[in-house]
């Protein structure tokens, strides 16, 4: 889809600062997760409940942001989300009782899922313009951001900020970003499919499987951001200074990845890469169950931070090529069976993790990355 406006680089630019500041949203309050625990003196049960809120968010907007974004174009959608995802930090760092918390994630996993599902479409359309895969590049952006609101979270925190104040901040930085690089946005979306949009579809066996690789991936992503931090602390006893270094781990070799993922993906092919990386996160997860110690725990996060790497960026790259629906409601599909596992495990690992242990729930985790390499021979490329 060629563009009269401007260069695919200008393009490929600005969406990269979008999923950063995505990825900056979402690692900014994972990092202060352990502190808000803290705070309302929740049991791993009822905190698992509070987190349950998330998924049940991104649920309502299921239908909405496939529908929306095939409408009226990710470009207009994308913009208003950027300014009201953000936002919802600050209501996290206001809630003064697990109620208003509840709110505030609900909203949260509303705007986040519409967020993704725009931002993705503008993706799919910027590789369609270069003819090439690239979409690892841009999760590696997300990834990035993760990885620096890791560490500006555990800055924050020993800087003895509360998350409001933290949170302000980051507000700060997401709104310069879109202000920045809102004119380069992709004016109008690639169309793989003459369907019409309607609010419900349904997804053909191809989308499926693709939704159910990202489901099973980002279980164990979700994992990681949620419950890292807590596993270290509980179960690795590390100190405190120490407790974010295994979802630092985690977060850079998930990026790095993501940034050689395009170049591996044409040097192995589609379902060997699946399949390497659903074994390194079977590998990595079990590492860091096995030997709950700091360094074994480190090393295990950073297998299982590689393994993730590209599932994900394929998953979506695969589904906005569908022939069958328009890609903002494909990438919808799959997007929202992903962030379904990525916002679901959080809270199960609570559950699990009350009834047994910790270590446990981390243990049936890691078993999604044996579904992944499974799933990889049941991908089809379009």
């Amino acid at each position: 889809m060629p563009s009269p406006f401007r260069a695919p680089r200008a393009y490929r630019i600005a969406i990269s600062s979008f999923f950063f500041i995505q990825g900056l949203t979402f690692a900014s309050w994972a990092s202060r997760i352990p502190d808000i625990k803290n705070a309302f003196d929740l049991s791993d049960a009822a905190w698992g409940g509070i987190l349950l809120c998330l998924p049940i968010g991104q649920f309502f907007a299921l239908a909405l942001s496939g529908f929306l974004v095939t409408r009226y174009g990710s470009r207009i959608v994308l913009i208003t989300t950027s300014l009201l995802y953000p936002a919802t930090l600050l209501v996290i760092g206001l809630a003064s009782s697990p109620v208003w918390l509840i709110v505030a994630l609900l909203l949260t996993g509303f705007f986040g899922n519409i967020y993704n599902i725009a931002v993705n479409t503008q993706a799919v359309g910027i590789e369609a313009l270069y003819g090439r895969s690239i979409m690892a590049s841009f999760h590696g952006l997300w990834s990035l951001a993760g990885f620096a609101g890791g560490l500006i979270g555990t800055f924050m925190i020993a800087k003895n900020l509360s998350p409001f104040q933290h949170y302000w901040i980051i507000n700060g930085l997401t709104l310069l970003l879109t202000f920045l690089f809102v004119r380069s946005t992709l004016p109008r979306d690639t169309r793989t499919s003459d369907a019409k949009p309607k609010l419900f579809v349904k997804p053909d066996n191809a989308i499926l499987i693709l939704g159910i690789l990202a489901f099973s991936c980002m279980i164990c992503e979700g994992t990681m951001f949620d419950w890292a931090g807590v596993y270290f602390e509980k179960i690795v006893a590390a100190k405190k200074e120490y407790v974010q270094f295994g979802f630092v781990a985690f977060m850079s070799t998930m990026a790095s990845g993501r940034l050689i993922a395009d170049f591996l993906i044409m040097k192995l092919g589609t379902k060997r890469m699946i399949r390497l990386s659903g074994f390194m996160i079977f590998i990595g997860i079990l590492t860091v169950v096995v030997f709950p110690y700091f360094v074994p725990s480190i090393i295990g996060l950073l297998i299982t931070g590689l393994g993730v790497s590209s599932v994900v960026p394929l998953s979506y790259g695969l589904a906005g090529q569908s022939k069958t629906m328009p890609a903002g409601q494909a990438l919808a599909a799959v997007s929202s069976l992903g962030f379904l596992g990525f916002l679901i495990a959080p809270p199960l690992i609570g559950f699990v993790s009350e009834g047994y242990t910790l270590r446990t729930a981390f243990a049936l985790i890691a078993l999604m990355g044996l579904a992944v390499a499974f799933l990889s021979g049941k991908v089809q490329r379009n």
